[in-house]
């Protein structure tokens, strides 16, 4: 037993001094190269897949990919530093425990796996390409969030159906719950909740599982290529540290470069998933590697790089800072007369009456901005989406939208029917419930919605600085399908949308109005809409003082934001916020009805029929 004992010791102490010596000239030499079919040199784009129509496309998406590519692969770069210079942790008592720095050490190896290219299938695409730091871990390229609204994936151009979500707190979502009382959803990860965290209690690390399987994204065709990329990965030493000497210790058959090296979807494989043919123990063990993946990002993403708490909110709730008279008004409409605070929770008093004082006492912990639940706030259909128009097999076979323009977005409704585009629904008790959820979408928090670059400043188009000069934005995307371009087009459709309603769809508004400031589309999702807004008589300047309030919920002001000046591409000047991104519409085809594989799925959507 103590000869076992020394053993494992030793086996321990032989991680430790890997993760100490960093990446091995052994390992060096074994590792592969960017691209599965790159020379020295050169590295080539892998194959484009193209199937939208002219005007569809940025014309600068190839140079924003690679201006993204860039800024990823220097952040990586940083994360390798950090880790060798991070004093190793030691492994002390029973559990054992990484006694020192190992909350530094998962969370260095969430920020490696992060911003780590080679976690795609063309090495091509880190998970940081659709969430970089200077966006609030959102999407990154101005232009994508001005029209195709998803980012592409590894192979080019497969992309899906919504905007990226935010990293900054998605970690504090609690397990998806269904209250009966209430008759309401609440918790889990991603804009339908199909991260539920019933596996791992963890929404934010079963949200990880997801992307490098998508192959709209990231495009593994099996989830033990990330055990396979990890095992060849620079910092196998910081996963073998954090996660047990020899975990990433397999027997990989022959093909699985070849196989790791095509996206998943692709008709080579017959519609398996699991195409790499390993052992029943291997496959356990890969599979224990994939949760640790997740775990591992989660861990980064609540760290004080991510989910930060250093906006001026959190210092004016400490006593450290005074809002300015402009950011306590747009505070007070904020959870008065716009009401946003009875779904963005602030963690204090809500929806004063006229005459009424805030009694409440600032929350003792952070406040998060969200109830955690669901909503169909009555968003028109956006027919820039770039699903709709992948009706066609690419390179590999594989068709990503066979239903075109009849795809409908039902967003919770669908996760709980475990339909197209989602995920199984692990919980057959919450399926009757699909009918009452068609088109609700995740409530996000509002904290960090505006954080921009440095370099720009804000979001919104037109705006002035003390001296008259104009300030540069960075062009965002908001709402779950990019409908609105700037925080003050979000604020004036929660104000005014059931006031200047029309049954048009988008790009078709009536002569003599404007999208988006006098005319809103219908709803692609005409049920179970949230009828506590769209009429909440807001003044043109009430709107603008909420949006500088939310502008106070930006982490970055009591210490710096991690990463937020690696932005490297161009802001973007004139214009008006209320307008924003009005130039890049498109209208809206005459639309099919709603494919009966959406629509048409048991318990079908009711009462009103999905146009």
């Amino acid at each position: 037993m103590g000869r076992i004992m020394l053993l494992g010791a030793l086996v321990v102490c032989a991680a430790i001094a890997r993760a100490l010596l960093g990446f091995s000239s052994e390992a060096r030499a074994q590792h592969p190269p960017r691209f599965a079919n790159e020379d020295a040199g050169h590295k080539p784009f892998p194959p484009t897949y193209n199937p939208y129509p002219p005007g569809v496309l940025p014309s600068d998406l190839e140079s924003e990919m690679a201006r993204v590519r860039r800024e990823v692969r220097g952040i990586f770069s940083q994360g390798v530093k950090d880790w060798r210079a991070l004093p190793p942790p030691t492994l002390k008592d029973n559990p054992p425990t990484l006694e020192g720095t190992g909350y530094q050490a998962v969370q260095t190896l969430g920020k490696l796996m992060n911003f780590d290219e080679n976690m795609s299938p063309f090495r091509n695409e880190a998970c940081a390409f659709c969430h970089m730091p200077y966006a609030g871990f959102s999407g990154p390229i101005p232009s994508v969030n001005l029209t195709i609204i998803a980012y592409p994936g590894t192979f080019h151009f497969r992309a899906g159906k919504r905007t990226a979500q935010r990293y900054t707190y998605s970690p504090n979502f609690p397990q998806l719950q269904y209250n009966a009382i209430q008759a309401l959803f609440f918790g889990g990860n991603f804009w339908d909740a199909r991260s539920t965290g019933y596996l791992l209690q963890s929404p934010d690390a079963e949200q990880a599982l997801h992307p490098p399987v998508d192959t709209q994204e990231m495009g593994f065709p099996d989830t033990a290529c990330i055990a396979f990329r990890l095992s060849q990965a620079v910092y196998r030493p910081l996963f073998e540290l954090v996660w047990g000497a020899g975990s990433l210790d397999f027997r990989w058959p022959h093909n699985t470069e070849k196989i790791c090296a095509t996206p998943g979807g692709a008709t080579v494989f017959s519609g398996s998933t699991t195409p790499i043919p390993l052992s029943p123990e291997g496959r356990i063990k890969a599979s224990t590697v994939y949760d640790h993946w997740g775990q591992s990002l989660s861990a980064f993403e609540h760290s004080p790089a991510v989910s930060a708490s250093s906006s001026k909110f959190d210092a004016f709730l400490a006593g450290k800072y005074t809002l300015t008279a402009d950011e306590m008004a747009g505070y007070n409409l904020f959870r008065g007369k716009a009401n946003c605070s009875s779904c963005h929770l602030d963690g204090r008093s809500a929806t004063l009456r006229p005459g009424q004082t805030d009694t409440g006492t600032a929350a003792n912990v952070t406040p998060m901005f969200t109830c955690f639940g669901y909503a169909n706030l009555g968003l028109p259909l956006n027919p820039s989406v770039a699903l709709f128009y992948q009706t066609k097999p690419d390179d590999f076979g594989f068709t990503p939208n066979p239903y075109g323009f009849g795809y409908r977005d039902l967003g919770l409704g669908t996760f709980l029917r475990g339909g197209y585009g989602s995920a199984p629904n692990p919980n057959s008790q919450w399926l009757k419930s699909a009918p009452t959820v068609d088109g609700q979408m995740q409530t996000s928090t509002v904290r960090d919605v505006a954080m921009a670059p440095l370099k720009c400043p804000t979001t919104e188009a037109g705006q002035k600085d003390q001296n008259g000069k104009p300030i540069p934005y960075f062009q965002k995307e908001f709402f779950h399908n990019g409908y609105t371009k700037s925080l003050k087009q979000l604020v004036h459709f929660y104000n005014t949308r059931d006031v200047y309603a029309y049954h048009v769809t988008s790009g078709h508004c009536p002569k003599g109005t404007t999208e988006k400031v006098n005319c809103w589309p219908m709803p692609e999702v005409p049920n179970n809409i949230d009828m506590t807004v769209g009429h909440l008589g807001l003044t043109a300047h009430e709107e603008d003082l909420v949006v500088t309030f939310m502008q106070t919920l930006t982490d970055g002001f009591t210490t710096p934001y991690p990463n937020i000046d690696t932005f490297t591409g161009r802001c973007m000047t004139g214009g008006s916020a209320a307008t924003q991104g009005n130039e890049a519409l498109i209208p809206t085809p005459p639309l099919p009805p709603c494919a009966s594989a959406i629509c048409g799925v048991a318990p079908v959507p009711g009462p009103r029929p999905i146009p």
